[in-house]
């Protein structure tokens, strides 16, 4: 396409083909340092003669943007050392969206776009589900690939391979995440996702071959319909893994490759390197990274990532139902392929300050805007008067420069194939000039962008389960302030603070009330009733002592256990005795960073006692490291005789689940070998912890197996799942746990408790040693599992003189758990064990006890308190509203609070 029919088409500016460019900036760098010898356009390569017409008198300027130079100095970053991605380096500017590891990253919104059309390695954004799998530089010519399935010709190939045969192509493609201003949504109502800002895209030059060409090769079936992408990046739920139509990958207009360079250098680590899908127009999600296999189907990816990752479910869907809905996560009608059409303001940024004392007499706002499948963004809109009127902003396409290559032409090893196709894979910037004195009297700035097929950006938020594809109106909000103007972006990314819509929400605001939570004027005041949430404080306000991270390592023992909440420190020694969980709940934590045990499992009671123990504060470097110090177990070490560590989390794999009830399973674990020990002592119990797999966010409950204390490989939990109910919210880790598939590991950490039961009577509480004659067991529910673990103790001992009374309370017949295995150790044990089933709603067939585990049942089967020296001990487990009961007739039947236990 020559210029003039370019400028004639509209895809150009006439500022365009004179090289001049207003918007992000990338001017050609001819002064670059490279070891590729294919990274610089060579004389033979067409670019922009020199001004006088002489084409040997200097270097040919190529008419195309040129990436920038990425940074020379970057290292491996102190947080990575201690994660399995220690051999990448990164840029330290890139902003962590999901802590420490996996690496999910975006480059701050002004750096982005001030690096221009083009982005380097340093500032593209990351969405890693795991660890990068490691590829040294001599391996990258043998990694091997596959295109498999239903096709009549498989191959199987080496990079090197497929450097050697086939035709490579450079073009610059846009990526976006599904997840870009994600961070909007989760404000409104949290997703299942973490919080994107607006920089999750970024735009590249990737050098690779047309899968066409390789699918063609491979000759698909008569019958097959997609293509399968599966990456070597080994996740908790298997391979990473997506697909497309195969008549989308067939479509030379489409553009779909596999790309073995990015920007002229070889795929960084953390993208895919050495060979990765790169789909243009797509979500993020579906150009897989470090590619192994091709697979031609009938049907669409069944890998766990497709179906439970990138889908916009219908907005009625929440996070609690959605594990319930397998059947609607498997519609293929909420999977998400092209991207949808967006936009954002860039200039002013977030807290700029425009100074209204200088003689600027307009202010230049500046954006992207982009849209999917291929189409190309026609119109970007600015409001400043909340959508009553709109100005059209200019649009510049750095894009279409590359159509005006020559026929033929080379950029870092591949044909620059551009003339020909009609289709838009990279964003586009906008600009406007507006006067100061309309942004004075304006409150905010708002921008929407259309598409050629007119599909426009929404004025209000669609919400979705997986926040993904948020595309409202962008609204930047202006502040008046004293001889200037404040700007203020709606969010910040990750767990930044700032934003508008953060504002609005903590001051009582609604955000969903059409009027971006905000009061109009003329508008009612709106009269809320309702109390901001209070935080708890659990510091001591007078404490004003810093902490080194040596000093508090130094405390990691069991005399002076220090721990560290949200960077506080906390000793724990004046505790050890009266915690619940027993001395070793404070001890497993000592010289460590507790944040996310202790705010996931404690009350807000809990978190007020914290005061009393507050000694000092870490200092911010100590913070920092502490908090990259993940104590899980690594990879790589020698077995273990004993599985459970009270100070380190021990993966283990969910490998089945067994219905014993129709609310109620016994989930199996493998351990790492089949000799292991669980290590759990008798009456303790252990900590499990599951992490969305999006969000990264933990989940942790205390739980008691149901393994006997000599059981080797396996673990057996036997777990009630409580779901949601119209009246109430069911169980987080239940659901949670219910939802994950067989294949997928759990974090385990134990034991604690602070009851052990040693064997012939005699136990131990809170340290302390005491001899048993009898156990008063009362429990409901899943509540059987601390209860059976002492009893079967006690019971397959012969030789243990000691006596139980059970007492089991439950709704009906199918809510007694473990009822086969308590029943059964009454044989040859009836001189010892006494066994109660009562139940409140039994069917009409029901012989046994009916009511509630009441005093009258009490005072029958366990008779008054007649031993005062500690012989009796009462062992309760179940609902609160049981235990309450149990507490008030025990007590009133004269029994003191030190011969009861409460699990």
């Amino acid at each position: 396409m020559d210029a003039s029919k370019a400028e004639s088409s509209g895809l150009l500016s006439k500022a365009q083909l004179s090289g001049h460019q207003r918007f992000p900036p990338t001017p050609p760098d001819t002064d670059r340092e490279s070891t590729d010898s294919s990274l610089e356009p060579s004389d033979t390569e067409a670019g922009a003669s020199s001004p006088n017409g002489d084409k040997s008198s200097a270097p040919k300027l190529p008419l195309y943007p040129l990436p920038p130079r990425s940074k020379p100095d970057n290292t491996v970053l102190t947080e990575d050392l201690k994660t399995p991605d220690n051999h990448v380096t990164r840029d330290p500017r890139l902003i962590r969206l999901t802590g420490t590891h996996p690496f999910n990253v975006e480059a701050p919104l002004s750096n982005l776009y001030d690096e221009g059309f083009l982005t380097t390695k340093d500032l593209h954004y990351v969405r890693n589900h795991g660890a990068v799998p490691r590829v040294e530089d001599s391996e990258i010519m043998d990694w091997e690939f596959t295109i498999e399935g239903m096709v009549n010709n498989p191959i199987r190939m080496t990079l090197a391979d497929l450097m050697r045969d086939y035709e490579h192509q450079t073009y610059p493609i846009t990526l976006v995440c599904a997840g870009n201003r994600r961070k909007e949504q989760n404000i409104v109502r949290k997703t299942k996702g973490f919080s994107w800002g607006a920089a999750g895209l970024s735009t590249s030059l990737w050098t690779g071959i047309a899968i066409g060409d390789l699918l063609k090769a491979a000759m698909p079936q008569h019958g097959a319909r997609y293509v399968c992408f599966e990456g070597a990046d080994k996740l908790p739920n298997g391979y990473y893994g997506t697909s497309i139509k195969l008549s989308w990958a067939l479509d030379a207009e489409r553009g779909v490759m596999l790309a073995h360079k990015m920007n002229g250098e070889t795929l960084p680590p953390d993208h895919g390197k050495p060979l990765r899908v790169v789909i243009p127009g797509q979500i993020g999600g579906r150009s897989v990274k470090w590619l192994k296999r091709i697979i031609v189907t009938k049907e669409p990816s069944s890998n766990w990532y497709h179906i439970y990752d990138n889908r916009v479910l219908p907005t009625m869907i929440g996070p609690e139902i959605s594990a319930d809905l397998p059947e609607t996560w498997k519609d293929e009608r909420y999977a998400i392929y092209d991207l949808n059409t967006n936009s954002a303001t860039c200039y002013p940024d977030h807290n700029e300050i425009l100074d209204l004392r200088g003689s600027q007499s307009a202010y230049n706002v500046r954006g992207y805007a982009y849209a999917g499948g291929g189409k190309r963004i026609t119109r970007v809109e600015v409001t400043l008067d909340k959508g009553k009127t709109w100005i059209l902003a200019d649009i510049s396409y750095p894009e279409d420069q590359y159509r005006l290559a020559s026929e033929g032409e080379i950029l870092y090893g591949g044909r620059i194939d551009m003339s020909w196709r009609e289709s838009c894979f990279c964003w586009c910037f906008w600009d406007l000039d507006i006067p100061i004195a309309q942004l004075q009297a304006a409150d905010d700035i708002m921008v929407r962008a259309m598409d050629e097929a007119m599909m426009v950006q929404p004025r209000d938020m669609y919400w979705s389960v997986l926040g993904m594809m948020n595309n409202p109106w962008f609204r930047v909000v202006i502040h008046k302030e004293s001889h200037k103007l404040r700007f203020e972006h709606p969010t910040q990314p990750a767990l930044m603070p700032g934003g508008w819509m953060e504002r609005v929400k903590k001051a009582g605001g609604n955000l969903t009330n059409g009027y971006w939570g905000e009061q109009l004027a003329g508008e009612a005041e709106v009269v809320t009733t309702a109390e901001p949430a209070k935080e708890t404080c659990m510091i001591n306000e007078k404490i004003k002592r810093t902490i080194s991270l040596e000093e508090f390592k130094a405390h990691d023992g069991e005399d002076e256990p220090w721990f560290a909440v949200n960077g506080e420190v906390y000793d724990g020694t004046g505790f050890l005795e009266g915690h619940p969980g027993g001395p070793i709940s404070i001890t497993g934590a000592a010289g460590q960073d507790a944040s996310e045990e202790f705010l996931a499992i404690h009350s807000e009671n809990a978190k007020g006692m914290l005061v009393n123990y507050h000694i000092g504060t870490l200092d911010k470097a100590s913070q920092a490291l502490l908090a990259n110090d993940e104590e899980v177990q690594p990879e790589g070490v020698p077995p273990r005789a004993v599985f459970l560590q009270h100070k380190m989390w021990t993966r283990a794999i969910l490998s089945a689940k067994r219905s014993v009830s129709p609310d109620t399973k016994i989930f199996t674990f493998d351990l790492d070998h089949a000799d292991q020990e669980v290590g759990l002592p008798v009456g303790q119990h252990l900590t499990m912890r599951l992490r969305d797999p999006v969000t990264r966010e933990a989940i942790l409950r205390a739980y008691t197996p149901i393994s006997s204390t000599s059981a080797k490989g396996k673990l057996d939990v036997l777990i009630k799942i409580y779901r949601d109910a119209p009246t109430q919210k069911g169980g987080r880790m239940t659901q949670a746990l219910d939802s994950i598939p067989l294949g997928h590991f759990v974090d385990f950490k134990g034991p604690h408790g602070k009851f052990e039961y040693l064997g012939r009577g005699l136990c131990r509480v809170s340290g302390r040693e005491r001899r048993v004659r009898r156990f008063i067991m009362v429990c409901g529910g899943s509540g059987i599992t601390p209860i059976y673990a002492v009893l079967r103790a006690v019971l397959m001992d012969r030789e243990d003189p000691t006596c139980c009374v059970v007492l089991n309370g439950n709704r009906n017949e199918e809510d007694i758990l473990c009822r086969a295995e308590l029943d059964a150790m009454m044989t040859d044990n009836e001189h010892k064990y006494r066994l109660n089933y009562v139940l409140s709603r039994p069917g009409p067939a029901w012989t046994g006890r009916r009511g509630r585990v009441d005093a009258d049942l009490i005072a029958n089967e366990v008779g008054p308190c007649a031993s005062t020296d500690g012989g009796d001990l009462v062992l309760v487990c179940g609902p609160k509203p049981l235990e309450e009961s149990v507490l008030s007739i025990f007590t009133g039947m004269g029994w003191n609070k030190d011969g009861m236990l409460f699990f």
